[in-house]
């Protein structure tokens, strides 16, 4: 196996070296593109863990197109609930098409160099997804909280028109962080080996610069904090409002439909959260304490078990998407009259 890694990083280095020749200008990483090592210290198992991956990959499109198309076809679910739904299914999916072909292509065939415009233009669309996630999570909290603290406002408070702000604003607010995320970057000058594990970390690629990252540490750590820590702030303070809520129904039954009704949202969110908070902060101060292909596999993991797990829980969980599912599965087997 040591033979193996020391041929791989052999390999590597030769490519960048290639690449760098190529471009005319051996310092300039914008030029020569970047080199995508896959998981580093597991590159003899590359061909093995693509099939966890792949498999994955094709639940989590399979899953979130099912429960996109289940909302879609039955006119009951148009509410502004599963409205939400449907928006997190499709983030999921463009979430994790915007990672894993590229991933499975140097999995499987080697094909491991990408331009640096590539690199920015992936770091852009998976930040700007998961700040969309974060958004959507948090327009669902609301929604469940006026549902529940105030059911006869419901209607009047979630219109048609309130929606459609409500998906502007969290486009809005994820371009705008990423397109500050990515003139940071081009701010900066790079000079080192053109060599990188994955290219959706902004600090990942700002790591290639030989210029002075301080701003662009302090600004991933800022606006992990400030946009999707405010998110959690904003879904805990609902959660706790509805649960004063639920406390105060009348009857048992009442309490077990509504925390019944909230319990997927729950296991979303926390399925969301964690793993993004702790990549975020490993990736900035674990450096030492975790290997490194630890922190690049559950980054990769990150992308595709949330889209993955996320139609399960809401189909298992959610009686009108099963029902509805049933009823698309039962008229494919059918087939037209």
């Amino acid at each position: 196996l040591a033979q193996v890694r020391c041929l791989y990083e052999k390999k590597i280095m030769a490519l960048s070296s290639a690449s760098n020749r190529a471009a005319g200008n051996d310092s300039d990483t914008r030029v020569a593109g970047c080199l995508l090592t896959g998981i580093p210290g597991l590159e003899h198992l590359h061909i093995w863990l693509s099939i966890p991956f792949c498999t994955i990959y094709e639940v989590a499109l399979a899953g979130n197109g099912i429960l996109i198309c289940v909302i879609l076809s039955q006119p009951g679910l148009h509410e502004p609930m599963y409205v939400f739904l449907a928006m997190l299914a499709s983030a999921d999916i463009l979430l994790s098409t915007s990672t894993m072909p590229k991933e499975l292509a140097n999995f499987w065939l080697g094909y491991s160099h990408i331009s640096f415009d590539g690199c920015l233009t992936q770091m852009f669309f998976i930040h700007f997804l998961f700040v969309a996630d974060s958004a959507v999570l948090m327009a669902m909290a609301f929604d469940r909280f006026v549902a529940i603290c105030f059911p006869l406002r419901y209607t009047t408070v979630l219109t048609s028109l309130v929606i459609g702000k409500i998906v502007a604003a969290a486009l809005t607010r994820g371009f705008i962080i990423m397109f500050l995320s990515i003139f940071l970057l081009k701010r900066l000058y790079y000079c080192r080996i053109n060599v990188i594990a994955h290219t959706w970390e902004h600090m990942g690629i700002a790591h290639l610069s030989c210029s002075d990252i301080s701003i662009n540490v302090w600004y991933g750590l800022a606006a992990a904090l400030l946009f999707t820590g405010l998110d959690i702030i904003l879904i805990t303070v609902s959660y706790i409002h509805i649960l004063q809520a639920v406390f105060h129904l009348p009857s048992r039954n009442a309490w077990s439909k509504a925390l019944s009704t909230c319990g997927s949202h729950v296991c979303v969110i926390l399925l969301f959260c964690i793993p993004a908070l702790f990549s975020v902060f490993a990736y900035r101060f674990g450096g030492r304490c975790i290997p490194h292909y630890v922190h690049i596999l559950l980054a990769n993991l990150y992308v595709v078990i949330p889209p993955m797990l996320d139609p399960i829980i809401y189909g298992v969980r959610t009686n009108q998407i099963w029902e509805g599912a049933k009823q698309i599965f039962k008229k494919l087997v059918q087939g037209p009259k």
